[in-house]
């Protein structure tokens, strides 16, 4: 398949793209602007493809423009859906890409697709808001929506928490200053996302909204002491106030009983193999 990938140059897309050129697809990138619909629409045209992975967006929470997350994430996505309903008459198969981020902060315990939204911030409000838009294309368009939940790997910014963890301990900084260390979170493989993604591509569930989720929790106490145990650094953990959420709920993961009817065992990493490869990788880049 000629598959389109915007957000290529991402964290993720690489993965993707390694996915789907291993499987025999061809993959190219969105070079336009999302905002600009107009020039959306002519790259669409020429570019004409069969299926579509929509990663791009602006993804960190704490990004310093607001309006930002409305224009890439709801706008830029109703420009991609609109061009591929107009330019795109070999299209099968979407793939939007949403967010767990907008089961909120106050449900608890394992979260299946039917838990109400409940959006705490303007990133998560901006991706709740892009799902109820494409439902509006679901007539004209193959769409279906996914919601990663937590995952990380080896290329993600530090400004995100398992990659500035990795980055402390492969400095063998005496200090890191986290928030609340009793919060049991998911901590999924970027690997193993990317070939969710392409197997998802596959079978096609038009209409669906999935879960992308390990279902495992670790909290943040094991995430260091891992850390420990693979590198042979003991790091003091200091909690900061500025990092610590109020109302935060204790243990929060997706339930994902609904992908696995659709894919069957999914293939996760360990957390273990996760920081392992982290760690092994950020050391050689660092020498």
């Amino acid at each position: 398949m000629r598959i389109l990938v915007t957000g290529l140059d991402g964290f993720t897309g690489g993965y993707v793209q390694s996915e789907l050129e291993e499987n025999g697809d061809s993959v190219v990138g969105l070079s336009c602007d999302l905002t600009d619909q107009n020039a959306v629409m002519a790259e669409i045209a020429q570019v004409r493809p069969e299926a579509v992975v929509h990663l791009a967006g602006i993804a960190f929470v704490g990004h310093g423009d607001a309006n930002l997350f409305y224009q890439v994430n709801l706008v830029g996505t109703r420009n991609l859906l609109e061009a591929l309903a107009h330019e795109a008459p070999d299209v099968r198969r979407i793939l939007l890409v949403s967010s767990a981020n907008i089961y909120g902060n106050r449900s608890e315990g394992i979260l299946s697709e039917e838990a109400i939204p409940d959006p705490a911030n303007d990133y998560a409000v901006s991706k709740c808001a892009m799902e109820q838009m494409a439902r509006l294309w679901i007539d004209r368009l193959p769409l279906f929506i996914v919601r990663p939940f937590n995952y990380t790997g080896v290329g993600q910014d530090e400004a995100f928490l398992i990659p500035k963890i990795v980055n402390h301990f492969q400095e063998k900084s005496a200090v890191i200053e986290l928030g609340n260390l009793d919060v049991w979170r998911e901590f999924g493989d970027v690997r193993a996302v990317a070939g969710i993604y392409r197997n998802l591509l596959d079978c096609c569930p038009v209409g669906k909204v999935l879960n992308i989720s390990t279902g495992l929790t670790y909290s943040l106490r094991e995430v260091l002491a891992l850390c420990e145990k693979i590198t042979g650094h003991r790091i003091d953990i200091q909690v900061n106030p500025k990092f610590v959420r109020s109302n935060e709920v204790r243990v929060l993961t997706g339930d994902n009983s609904r992908l696995k009817s659709l894919l069957g065992e999914l293939k996760f990493y360990s957390l273990e193999e996760t920081l392992r490869w982290m760690l092994q990788e950020h050391s050689i880049v660092s020498k």
